[in-house]
């Protein structure tokens, strides 16, 4: 069994409003730790494997060295989702009692348009190459998931990624699985992938894999489920020529 340190544990002491522009309708809660948060809930339509996605893409993505916001899991008490008079999100809260995805809320943020906080062509490659890893296909201009804080980029919402776990298509298949990069934002930066490709799957060894992986918690993952995570991203790495931007070199 793949496990690894837990990711930190708050608990939630208030629903704040709900965030409408996705349609799991995540919400704005205040923890236990002062902190606020934009929480993911594991009863929402898209299920736990999306926030499995969050978890794993996230942290993978830190560790080499993307900035994304803090990720916590949050203790909710059903009691907070019963005095919520909109009966869908008073319905949301109730299924979702127990451990959720507190995502740190970055006040003042904006979406990334291009126009500001645009990163260096070597990060977009960086970017695009990570993206494509673990198909990603929710970083387009119509919904970039990149918010600009203090001058900086921020990636978020990874929910849409490693979508090979909603049917457990084979590790074989996901291997040789064509990534469609023409509807990227970073998409220009193509041709460049290829340079930094020999150097980011070095980055990615199993060890960090399975650290990732290992956060997960338990109530999320079927028994068995992380040992098939590792295998579909393991042999992803291994054979990148069907799905590297820019072509194999």
């Amino acid at each position: 069994m793949l496990c690894g340190v837990s990711l930190p544990i708050i608990t939630a002491t208030r629903y704040v409003l709900p965030l409408r522009e996705g349609g799991s309708l995540p919400g704005v809660v205040e923890g236990n730790d002062l902190g606020t948060y934009v929480l993911k809930f594991h009863g929402a339509g898209q299920g736990p494997k999306a926030l499995v996605a969050e978890v794993v893409v996230g942290e993978l993505f830190r560790r080499l060295g993307l900035r994304v916001p803090e990720l916590k899991l949050m203790e909710l008490d059903p009691a907070i989702g019963k005095s919520e008079p909109d009966e869908e999100i008073q319905d949301l809260l109730i299924r979702s009692a127990g451990l959720n995805l507190a995502v740190d809320f970055l006040p003042g943020s904006f979406g990334y348009d291009g126009s500001s906080g645009k990163p260096d062509d070597a990060t977009q490659a960086r970017i695009l190459w990570l993206d494509a890893f673990v198909a990603n296909v929710d970083r387009s201009w119509r919904n970039t998931n990149l918010l600009v804080w203090h001058k900086n980029l921020w990636l978020i919402d990874h929910g849409a990624a490693l979508y090979f776990h909603h049917s457990w298509m084979s590790a074989e298949k996901f291997t040789g699985l064509p990534y469609d990069a023409t509807d990227h934002v970073f998409r220009d930066v193509a041709p460049a992938v290829p340079d930094i490709d020999s150097q980011l799957a070095a980055e990615i060894t199993p060890e960090l894999l399975t650290e990732v992986i290992g956060l997960v918690p338990d109530e999320w993952i079927a028994p068995g489920d992380r040992e098939r995570y590792l295998d579909h991203l393991t042999a992803r790495l291994a054979d990148r020529s069907a799905w590297l931007p820019g072509g194999a070199r």
